[in-house]
């Protein structure tokens, strides 16, 4: 018979079972939860799902922000045996009804401040059933067209007790990336994968302790922000410092220090942004350790960082599809410049274009094995073929270990690029410059900054008779686009390097772009 395992109960009943209900769970701007008032909502909130009919493995959307409401519709969609399904709450209308329309979610679940976006993607979603909001989310059933639930007046009938008979291979939870292709998909997440990456990453690499305080830049929509924020400190009974606005580098060194933060997570950009500034040395007075991922960390940067602030960064790279990170530096042994060695349990393997094992200082595309493997994406069978492939996951990423271990990211293998720890499929930036009418062709490569890091660069050719500026279209693709997808140099040309069969030379474009924007780069936020 297969054993028992919730996510839910992991995470937060066995703390009450050891009578550490008292300890701080949740903290920040929103008010303090403590572990035994969290699991009472979370019970009461199962419950109440329960009764408004969501049934095991069907999808509640959450386009909801970092809050305590987050953790309790996470944690309560499983404990039920329901499919949570965290999403960006930088899309767009017709990008949620997208992602809506994918998982085919019977629920949607978000905050009141994003009211009016999920509202009018909610209109073309056939399969929604309803909506959940907390109190004074001002939607009328009548605008949304479904019956619309609050948080706090779910119905209790006393089965938040009853936690669903998942086992540790049941589906849990799905997170949207954008992967290689530029498509949204979802990764579908195992209930085990949760302690997985909180007894491997969590444990061994980052030292999580109860005593801890997290903060993170990036949101809990993210795989990388949802274990930093949610799966990380309640794993051990520490606290999460949860913060909804955009992060923003004073916004997040107040939280650090009104709140006690110990554990600060944060990708590349923003910890450029924070150097750039002005905060004073001692802002992160009371962090003992940060930690990086979502784009390779320049060894200018974290030497930079260090000098100021004195507090190291653990780089590190995961992947949606990995739940979290699985190569890293160490606390004590970090060189700078590289993604440091394979986190206990996971397994590496760099192959080259014909599929063998490069030599050591070889470089090729980065494959891993472990246990927190998606187990594929939701109804996209050939991009799953080529991602999972067997035991391993191919990463999409160029790297080369050296004769020590350590692992060093020479970019993606394709075309792909990743802007503030996202990524960005060129393709979706070019169709938005192609909307503009004067513009007749765009080609869109990765260039990096005065940091290292890198930003999407459009080559524009207009259209015969027509004129626009670069402000223009930069502010056009603001426009229909999150902010960190849009252009951040636009060069206009007459026409593209081309191949013997006319296809565009992009290497050649990324070559030309090189220099173009070693000005220090300017302030992204992740909302």
């Amino acid at each position: 018979m297969t054993d028992l395992f919730n996510a839910c109960t992991y995470l937060l009943d066995r703390h009450i079972d050891r009578g550490d209900g008292e300890r701080l769970a949740l903290t920040g701007a929103q008010g303090d939860v403590s572990y035994a008032q969290l699991h009472d909502r979370v019970r009461r909130t199962a419950a109440g799902l329960r009764a408004i009919g969501l049934l095991p493995e069907q999808r509640l959307l959450m386009f909801m922000a970092d809050s305590p409401d987050f953790v309790v519709v996470f944690l309560a969609a499983m404990r039920i045996g329901a499919v949570p399904v965290p999403v960006s709450t930088m899309s767009h209308a017709d990008g949620l009804t997208e992602l809506l329309r994918d998982s085919r979610a019977r629920l949607l679940a978000f905050s009141p401040e994003y009211a009016e976006v999920a509202v009018a993607a909610a209109a073309d979603a056939p399969e929604l059933t309803g909506m959940l909001v907390r109190e004074g989310g001002s939607v009328r059933e009548a605008e949304a067209g479904v019956p619309v639930h609050f948080l706090g007046d779910l119905p209790d009938d006393g089965s938040g007790d009853v936690v669903y008979p998942t086992s540790a291979d049941s589906p849990a939870f799905w997170l949207y990336t954008s992967g290689t292709t530029g498509t949204p998909k979802a990764a579908m997440h195992r209930h085990g994968s949760i302690r997985v990456v909180c007894e491997t990453y969590g444990g061994q690499v980052l030292g999580i302790r109860p005593g801890d305080r997290c903060l993170s830049a990036a949101k809990a929509f993210f795989a990388y922000g949802l274990g930093n924020s949610v799966l990380f400190p309640l794993a051990v009974g520490a606290s999460a410092i949860l913060e909804g606005a955009p992060s923003r580098p004073d916004t997040l060194a107040g939280r650090a220090r009104e709140y006690g933060a110990t554990l600060f997570f944060a990708g590349p950009t923003f910890f450029a942004n924070m150097l750039r500034a002005g905060l004073p040395p001692d802002a992160l007075g009371g962090v003992r350790l940060c930690a990086s991922a979502g784009e390779a960390l320049p060894a200018a940067l974290y030497q930079r960082w260090t000098s100021h602030f004195g507090v190291d960064i653990l780089d590190g790279i995961g992947m949606t599809e990995m739940l979290h990170i699985f190569l890293s530096n160490r606390a004590g042994g970090v060189r700078a410049g590289t993604t440091g060695v394979a986190v206990p349990g996971y397994d590496l393997r760099i192959l080259d274009d014909e599929g063998r094992e490069a030599p050591v200082g070889t470089p090729g595309t980065l494959f891993v094995r472990g246990e927190s493997t998606a187990t594929g994406y939701w109804s996209r069978y050939a991009a799953s073929r080529q991602v999972f492939q067997g035991e391993w996951l191919r990463t999409g990423d160029t790297y080369v270990r050296d004769a020590d271990g350590y692992y060093t990211c020479l970019g993606r293998t394709g075309d792909m690029l990743k802007a503030s720890g996202i990524w960005v499929s060129p393709a979706e930036v070019e169709n938005r410059l192609l909307a503009h009418e004067a513009v007749a062709q765009a080609v869109v490569v990765a260039a990096r900054d005065g940091d290292g890091l890198e930003k999407p660069v459009a080559y524009v050719v207009l259209s015969e008779g027509r004129s626009a500026g670069e402000s223009e279209l930069v502010e056009f693709c603001r426009a229909g686009l999150p902010s960190f997808k849009r252009p951040r140099k636009i060069i206009f040309v007459d026409g593209y390097p081309t191949t013997a069969t006319g296809k565009i030379r992009r290497v050649e474009l990324r070559a030309m772009a090189a220099e173009v924007l070693l000005d220090p780069a300017e302030e992204v936020t992740l909302s």
